[in-house]
């Protein structure tokens, strides 16, 4: 059986995109049956419509001053959709107990660094300014603290001299777009997280030679 995914966004949803195709396969074990945002104007929820998953809008400022009760009307439509596993991909909100509680251990998220460094918004930037020389994604378990999760697998890309922010977010984004479907693949499986710490293929998915212009 195909584990029934959600997936949440706020904008174009780029990482949305490349779940869905990844899910267009039969034998992939995630079925992307609904995708939600908190923006009506989201430019992921027409890709969605587009694909033909159910995609809808719960607004979050009619419920200001109440995360609790927005996060409440979300987990509502995601029970009516009868949802296994929720993807957030591109979700600017920050949670609170009522969904994390509600989905730990089966909710992921995707974040533009290698976690732990780098947490929050800007992680391009302040890796360029930090002057590191690896960078990349990790996708992780989702719980109250901010980017604070188990982590689940990693991908990293080196920082190239003359590198400029765009320059770098676009290399992190092609990573991004194969890393996410393969982990959401792991845990659609039920492959226990630990195994996929020790799984160079996922660890990078590309060859380090070929992230390198």
């Amino acid at each position: 059986m195909r584990r029934r995914t959600a997936i949440l966004i706020s904008g174009r949803g780029s990482n949305m995109a490349a779940l869905l195709s990844a899910a267009r396969d039969p034998a992939y074990p995630a079925e992307i049956v609904l995708v939600l945002s908190n923006r009506p104007d989201a430019a992921g929820l027409a890709t969605a419509a587009a694909a033909g998953i159910p995609a809808a809008a719960i607004d979050h400022r009619p419920f200001k001053g109440d995360r609790g009760a927005h996060e409440a009307a979300i987990n509502a439509a995601l029970a009516e959709a009868r949802v296994e596993l929720v993807c957030l991909a591109g979700y600017l909100r920050l949670l609170t107990p009522v969904l994390v509680n509600a989905w730990a251990g089966r909710m992921l998220n995707i974040h533009p660094s290698l976690l732990p460094a780098f947490p929050g918004l800007h992680t391009h930037t302040r890796a360029l300014e930090a002057g590191v020389k690896l960078h990349g994604c990790t996708v992780h378990l989702v719980t109250q603290g901010m980017d604070e999760g188990p982590i689940l697998a990693q991908a990293a890309v080196p920082i190239l001299p003359g590198d400029t922010e765009d320059a770098l977010a676009a290399r992190v984004l092609v990573q991004e777009h194969r890393l996410y479907p393969a982990v959401l693949a792991m845990l659609a499986s039920g492959m226990p997280a630990r195994f996929a710490a020790a799984n160079d293929a996922l660890a990078n998915p590309l060859p380090f030679a070929e992230t390198v212009p």
